[in-house]
C-alpha cells in the first residue's frame, strides 16, 4: 500500500522541513536579502518525498521562478558610466536587460518618437540601444519580445549624471524612462547622482545603495493600489542618511543666447549656464541634498488636480452659460 507523503523538503536557503512542518531560516538584512532571494529563485526546487516500499522517491513539484528581472535605461546614453555602474551592481542579484538611448537624450522629458522610424542595436549580453528618447527605449523593450522576453519586476533608470530635483522631474529623460514603466504598471525608480567631488567613490556608494532601493520596492503595495514611482537623488559626499522628501524649488538662470550661423541666420541656445539655486522648502529633495542626505521622492502618475475640480466646474459652468448650453 502506498504511503502518504512524509514531508516537504526544500533548500536550507528557503526553509527547513521539520516533522511535517516548516521552519523559516533567518533572514539577513540589507542588500544580502536581495542576493539570498535572487539565489533562491535561481537554484531551488521544491520536492516531495514519497515513501514507497521503504524507499524515498523525490518528485519535483515546481521550479522556482528565475531571478528578478530589471529593465534598465537612462538619458545619458547606453555607453554612459552611470548606467554601466548600475548594470554591474544589479547583475549580482538580478537578471538585467539594458535598453537605453544610443546617444545622450538629456531633458527629452516624456517624448515619444512618432515621425520617423527607430533603429535598434544589440551589443550582446542583454544590452540594447535605440536611437530615440528614454521613453522610446522603455516602450520598445516592453513591446518587442527579442529585447525583453517577459515582464520585468522593476524598471530602473539612471544613474543620471547630475541631480533631478524639484521641477527637473518634468524635463528629465531619466525620470521619464521610469515613468513610462510605471504607466505600464511596473514599479519604477529613477536614480541621479550629484556632480562634483569624488565621483568615482560616490558612484560606487550609490550603486550599492541602489540594490537596497530596488529590493524594497518589489512586491510593495501602495495604499491606493497605484504603481510606485520613486525619484532618488544621491549627494557626492558620503550620505548622512536617507530622507523621504517632497519636490523642492530649483531655480535656474533662464535666458536665450542668440547667435548667427555663417550665413547670417539666427539660432538660439536656451537653458542658461546650468547653475541653479534652491529656495527653502521644508522636507524637500533640494533641502535633503544640500544637507548631505539621499532624497526619495514619490511621484504621481495620476495628474488630475483634485483640489482644482471646483475651478474646473466654475469654468465649465461659465462657458455653458455663455453658449446657452446646460451641463
Amino acid at each position: 500500500m502506498r504511503a502518504r507523503p512524509s514531508s516537504l523538503a526544500v533548500c536550507t536557503l528557503c526553509q527547513d522541513a521539520r516533522r511535517g512542518g516548516v521552519r523559516r531560516a533567518k533572514r539577513p538584512s540589507g542588500a544580502a536579502v536581495f542576493r539570498a532571494k535572487a539565489a533562491r529563485r535561481a537554484t531551488c526546487t521544491r520536492v516531495l518525498r514519497d515513501v514507497r516500499d521503504g524507499h524515498a522517491r523525490v518528485v519535483h513539484l515546481r521550479a522556482m521562478t528565475d531571478r528578478p528581472l530589471v529593465l534598465l535605461s537612462n538619458d545619458d546614453g547606453v555607453q554612459a558610466a552611470g548606467i554601466r555602474a548600475l548594470a554591474e551592481a544589479l547583475r549580482r542579484v538580478a537578471e538585467v536587460v539594458v535598453c537605453a538611448p544610443e546617444g545622450e537624450q538629456s531633458a527629452q522629458s516624456h517624448s515619444l518618437t512618432l515621425g520617423r522610424p527607430l533603429r535598434h542595436r544589440s551589443f550582446g549580453d542583454g544590452v540594447h540601444a535605440v536611437d530615440g528618447s528614454p521613453a522610446d527605449c522603455i516602450y520598445v523593450a516592453l513591446h518587442h519580445a527579442p529585447i525583453l522576453a517577459r515582464r520585468p519586476d522593476v524598471v530602473v533608470s539612471g544613474m543620471n549624471h547630475g541631480v533631478n530635483l524639484g521641477s527637473d522631474v518634468f524635463y528629465s529623460g531619466t525620470v521619464a524612462a521610469a515613468r513610462e514603466g510605471a504607466l505600464r504598471g511596473i514599479p519604477a525608480i529613477a536614480f541621479s547622482l550629484e556632480t562634483g567631488g569624488d565621483r568615482v567613490a560616490a558612484s560606487a556608494r550609490a550603486a550599492e545603495m541602489v540594490l537596497r532601493f530596488v529590493e524594497s520596492t518589489r512586491g510593495v503595495a501602495t495604499p491606493d493600489a497605484s504603481t510606485p514611482l520613486l525619484n532618488v537623488n544621491f549627494p557626492t559626499v558620503a550620505p548622512r542618511g536617507v530622507r523621504a522628501t517632497r519636490l523642492g524649488r530649483r531655480l535656474y538662470v533662464d535666458e536665450v543666447v542668440v547667435r548667427h550661423d555663417p550665413r547670417g541666420r539666427e539660432y538660439f541656445w536656451i537653458g542658461g549656464p546650468g547653475d541653479a539655486r534652491h529656495e527653502p522648502v521644508e522636507a524637500s529633495d533640494t533641502e535633503a541634498i544640500d544637507a548631505g542626505y539621499v532624497s526619495v521622492t514619490p511621484l504621481l502618475i495620476e495628474a488630475t488636480a483634485a483640489h482644482h475640480l471646483g475651478l474646473a466646474a466654475f469654468v465649465a459652468g461659465a462657458v455653458n452659460s455663455a453658449s446657452g448650453e446646460t451641463s
